[in-house]
């Protein structure tokens, strides 16, 4: 028995038998051609194909992953018809008078280098889908299948990596699971892989490549990303029986797919997911979230060597908008320091990191980093249905000073001819008491609140919660937390603002009765309990004990 450790992207088991993923990649060689000019018309010729391949890889993903994931296809297209890409390809051919597989070849190279070395996690990614394009434009040159070899019945795939057309053109009925040596949680393949609910676990190394053959029995687990060659028999009792509860669980959890959140007496609720990043727009869909409830943008700034661009927060939030396809999005402004320091923001060092310099203090004492913040929001606001969430709010102030400055900088998009979004709903975090006991002024000024339950907890109690042994202190069902939330309720309804619970509260529901009994219209949590707690809320019938 061997393990491997790789990195799970979609949480489930799986057991069989490898089946080593066959790419026909054509053997690309330099060779001097005559007549440019005719290599050339053999490159458009090959390219027609290549497109025509292309939609009909998007038509099947269309129907398997939905329109928001099969995009990536027409973006190969569009990157197959990019006029730089294209004119590198025709100046090697025409330069050098060489066969258009090598220059397809060495421009592929090029620009996979170019994407690999930005320092945007999700332009890195977008080297695998060059590589995907090129590989196919000189499939379709040498007359090569660009289709790959898996072997018949159900197998778990192994390659050492899949480009997303590769993931696509896989047969679902045949894949029990698939397990690469390399690849990167922010691809394309990774993000099909969830949404086509296919267990994965990618980054296994090169050494797994090695140990495998086709045959070989695996099990993949990608709760934990472990991947046993061989398992011995206590082992594959161990994970047969994980497989066979994780099964039952979630056999039941899809039939709340689709069903409203809605009590025995007919209160309704919205159930949204909290993500941290573009890759957990995957697993909110596939469990059903009705929007995201929570972006939490801090992370583009902790992945980040230096602070992200307006193009690259865009790019981020533009694809959780679109990808969303209509649904609300909550993206929290930048919410750093206490606990997530960044170091290029040069932030000094505090006694009390909890109570000082952070989240919006840090944005109204630094306006050149809001600004480029929110031009970014509100430009991704014409793509979808976006709600901006401010965090840390104290004062009547603070609210008056942000929405001078959101008003500002929509005037500065809309004077530069920037479409904006018709309807962005402003809203704001209730996680300090101050903004909980003035919660019936703050209403009036935004459009909903919603509670951070883990920060509410933290001041209300006066429990440092990065402080292990005040765990005992640190009751997150105190009277006074919970009497906090229901007076922020109150005061939101009679202003006419909603109200939601995005800490990790809303995800209790030992609570969910007592939240919607104060009239909580939105519960965010982690994906994976949207479900579970969707089926909490259908048990309930408020009408009883009233």
């Amino acid at each position: 028995m061997t393990t491997f450790q790789g990195k799970g992207v979609y949480g489930a088991i799986a057991i069989g038998i490898v089946s080593v993923f066959k790419r026909q990649d054509a053997v690309v060689r330099r060779e001097h051609v005559d007549d440019p000019a005719a290599e050339l018309k053999r490159l458009e010729d090959a390219k027609a194909a290549a497109l025509a391949q292309l939609a009909e890889i998007y038509e099947k993903a269309l129907r398997e992953v939905g329109e928001a994931n099969a995009q990536i296809f027409e973006i190969h297209q569009m990157m197959l018809e990019d006029d730089d890409y294209n004119e590198s390809i025709s100046q090697i051919i025409e330069t050098q008078a060489v066969n258009a597989e090598y220059a397809v070849s060495v421009t592929a190279q090029t620009f996979a280098e170019m994407f690999a070395s930005m320092d945007d996690a999700y332009m890195q990614a977008r080297a695998a889908d060059v590589k995907d394009i090129s590989n196919r434009l000189i499939a379709c040159l040498s007359g090569a299948d660009a289709a790959s070899d898996a072997a018949d019945g159900k197998m778990i795939v192994c390659a050492d990596d899949l480009a997303p057309s590769e993931t696509v053109s896989l047969d679902k009925e045949r894949v029990l699971a698939f397990v690469t040596a390399f690849g990167s949680s922010n691809s394309h393949t990774a993000i099909l892989a969830r949404n086509m609910n296919i267990p994965a676990v990618i980054r296994v190394g090169e050494a797994f490549l090695d140990a495998i053959r086709d045959g070989d029995r695996l099990i993949v687990d990608g709760y934990t990303g472990e991947v046993i060659l061989d398992p011995d028999d206590v082992t594959l009792a161990a994970k047969t029986e994980k497989q066979s509860q994780d099964l039952a669980k979630k056999a039941m959890l899809r039939e709340l797919k689709g069903k409203e959140n809605v009590t025995l007496d007919g209160t309704k609720v919205s159930i949204f997911a909290n993500i941290g990043g573009v890759d957990g727009l995957g697993p909110a869909l596939a469990n059903d979230a009705g929007g995201i409830g929570l972006f939490r943008s801090e992370f583009l700034y902790l992945e980040s060597d230096t602070y992200p661009t307006e193009e690259q927060q865009f790019a981020a939030y533009r694809k959780v908008l679109e990808g969303m396809a209509g649904k609300k999005v909550i993206i929290r402004t930048l919410d750093i320091g206490a606990d997530k320091q960044i170091d290029y923001f040069k932030l000094d060092k505090e006694e009390n990191p909890a109570l000082g310099f952070r989240a919006i203090r840090i944005c109204l004492t630094r306006p050149e980093i809001f600004r480029t913040q929110l031009r970014a929001l509100y430009r991704a606001s014409a793509f979808g249905n976006l709600g901006i969430m401010f965090p840390m709010i104290t004062s009547v102030s603070e609210v008056q000073q942000i929405l001078a400055i959101c008003d500002s900088v929509k005037e500065e998009l809309r004077s530069e001819d920037i479409p904006v979004g018709e309807k962005v709903e402003i809203g704001i975090m209730i996680e300090t008491p101050a903004a909980a006991v003035i919660s019936d002024r703050l209403a009036p000024l935004v459009d909903f609140f919603s509670v951070g339950t883990n920060d509410l907890t933290q001041y209300t109690l006066a429990c440092d919660r990065q402080n292990a042994l005040l765990e005992p202190f640190c009751d997150t069902h105190h009277e006074a937390v919970l009497r906090l939330i229901e007076l922020s309720a109150q005061n939101a309804h009679k202003h006419g603002a909603w109200i939601g619970i995005c800490g990790e509260l809303a995800a209790d529901t030992t609570l969910t009765e007592a939240f919607l009994r104060m009239g909580i219209d939105e519960l965010s949590v982690s994906a994976p309990f949207v479900l579970p707690l969707r089926g909490a809320v259908r048990a309930l019938d408020l009408s009883a004990n009233a």
